[in-house]
C-alpha cells in the first residue's frame, strides 16, 4: 500500500480546524498536523503576493487520496488551493500499518 504526506495551506486556524477535523472524522486522513506561522509568497493574477498561512501535513494512503483531494477542494475557501501529495518512500512499519488501519 502506498502512503502519502499531503501538503495543504490554509488562511487561518478556523479553516485548518475545519479541514483537519473533516478529513480525520471522514477517515480520509489518518493524521493531520497543523503548522502555524507560515509566510507564503506566490504569484496570483499577475502580481506577487505575500500572506500568512498555516500548513497542514496530512497522512493518507493511495485508496483515499482522490477522495481527500476532492474533499479539500470542496471545503477550502481558496479559488485554487494547494493539494500536493508526496509519496512516503520509507517509514517505520508500525506507523505505516497504523495509517492503513486508521483509514479502514
Amino acid at each position: 500500500m502506498e502512503r502519502f504526506v499531503v501538503l495543504v495551506t490554509t488562511p487561518n486556524r478556523r479553516v485548518s480546524e475545519k479541514i483537519s477535523k473533516g478529513l480525520v472524522h471522514g477517515k480520509l486522513a489518518a493524521c493531520v498536523n497543523i503548522v502555524p506561522g507560515l509566510r507564503s509568497r506566490y504569484r496570483w493574477k499577475g502580481k506577487v503576493e505575500t500572506a500568512r498561512e498555516e500548513l497542514l501535513l496530512i497522512k493518507t494512503n493511495r485508496t483515499k487520496l482522490s477522495q481527500l483531494t476532492q474533499w479539500v477542494q470542496k471545503n477550502h475557501p481558496y479559488a485554487v488551493c494547494e493539494v500536493v501529495a508526496l509519496p512516503i518512500t520509507k517509514g517505520s512499519k508500525p506507523y505505516m500499518d497504523w495509517i492503513d488501519s486508521s483509514l479502514r
